[in-house]
């Protein structure tokens, strides 16, 4: 009978060797610095030193428990949206290059975006600065909708969208970004609910999720549309409540600041607009509060608006009742987009882009594993313009 020691050591020479020819596929990549940090990770700005192509890299955060990182393996919702951007191909949604593993460390790389929507709103919220142009606003939110319509068809809720979430390139395409909650909606093993109990930014989520559903539709998406849209028109959140947050026993509160931002403008919800809203679970704490008459034509007419077709167009994707709220490919067809100036397929038109970069910060380390805050999208600016689409 042969020695075991005898097998064990070239298998250990072949693994020495083997580690001493391993390359860091990082080492493909030139780190031009850092970008933001999210709940999952943080990206970074990137070239690739083989092409030359600028990309962003992001790094999911290790698992924590206490002051101290560690290794669990690949978190699932890493896992969730590699395997989403794996499938997903389309001109208005980010593209996956490459899965990294390396390091202990997950990392995805993506096709770079110049700018995101929340910056392109805040430079406009400068007294020095152009209105938005009437075509770039139409575009963004067409191309928006284009994006979601493909997800929609294919199966995918976003589940979080907002300006922060949609990217746009340096030549004007539109991608909707941050896939980190989305999910399959055909056949699931289980409510969506279940999995995770709070889903889309507090500004941008619709009455349904604030009512305590348990069980939505891709008409949460179109809601969050509905809002960006108003954003982009205002140049500021038209729905802007405080967050309640989850108590010590995970109970979820009835978020009543922000319910009562929507129905200020929106008008209270009754049972003939909305025929299953008495189910909701938080209808009760809805029938305690102050009731409000629709006031969206007037906050549409305050900020300078006239185009009827855009206000209507608000009217669909502000619908109460999920049913029937228009959904992204009846949106795209809306005379809105009818209208002069027409969308364009490139949201600056004919030039390049006219805002300033993204800001990147010198912190080049992807391998660091801490996460900086980035500023929260509500930071405030004192003087807000209007445009006018």
């Amino acid at each position: 009978m042969k020695d075991p020691s005898s097998l064990t050591q070239p298998m250990a020479r072949y693994k020495a060797r083997k580690q001493q020819e391993r390359r860091d596929p990082l080492e493909n990549y030139e780190i031009l610095g850092y970008i933001a940090a999210g709940t999952y990770g943080r990206v970074f700005k990137a070239k690739s030193k083989p092409t030359g192509r600028l990309c962003a890299i992001k790094k999911f955060k290790l698992d924590k428990e206490g002051a101290a990182s560690y290794y669990t393996g690949i978190s699932q919702s890493a896992v969730r949206e590699i395997s989403l951007c794996r499938e997903l191909r389309h001109e208005n949604v980010v593209a996956l290059i490459q899965v990294i593993l390396e390091d202990k460390s997950t990392y995805m790389v993506f096709d770079y975006a110049e700018h995101d929507l929340l910056q392109i709103l805040h430079h406009h919220c400068h007294p020095d600065t152009p209105p938005l142009a009437h075509f770039t606003a139409k575009s963004i939110v067409y191309q928006i909708l284009n994006g979601l319509d493909y997800l929609h068809r294919n199966w995918v809720l976003h589940r979080d969208l907002k300006p922060a979430n949609i990217m746009i390139t340096a030549n004007g395409v539109v991608k909707i970004g941050d896939l980190g909650l989305a999910r399959l909606f055909s056949d699931p093993l289980q409510s969506l609910f279940s999995g995770d109990k709070v889903v889309v930014t507090i500004w941008y989520r619709a009455p349904e999720l604030l009512l305590g559903g348990r069980h939505y539709t891709p008409a949460i998406d179109l809601w969050a549309v509905g809002c960006i849209f108003a954003e982009i028109l205002a140049l500021r959140p038209i729905f802007k409540g405080e967050e309640a947050k989850m108590d010590s026993k995970k109970v979820i509160p009835f978020q009543k600041d922000q319910v009562q931002k929507v129905v200020e403008v929106l008008g209270t919800p009754t049972p003939a607009q909305w025929p299953n809203i008495t189910v909701y679970p938080d209808y009760p704490n809805l029938q305690v509060m102050n009731v409000h008459s629709n006031r969206l034509e007037k906050w549409y007419r305050a900020i300078g608006q006239t185009s009827i077709a855009g206000l209507n167009l608000l009217r669909a994707l502000f619908d109460y009742n999920p049913i029937t709220r228009v959904s992204a490919a009846e949106a795209m067809t809306h005379p809105f987009f009818s209208e002069e100036p027409r969308a364009l397929s490139r949201v600056f038109g004919e030039g390049k882009s006219p805002y300033p970069a993204r800001r990147i910060t010198s912190d080049t380390n992807v391998k660091a594993n801490g996460a900086p805050k980035r500023p929260h999208q509500s930071t405030t600016v004192s003087s807000r313009k209007k445009s006018k689409v």
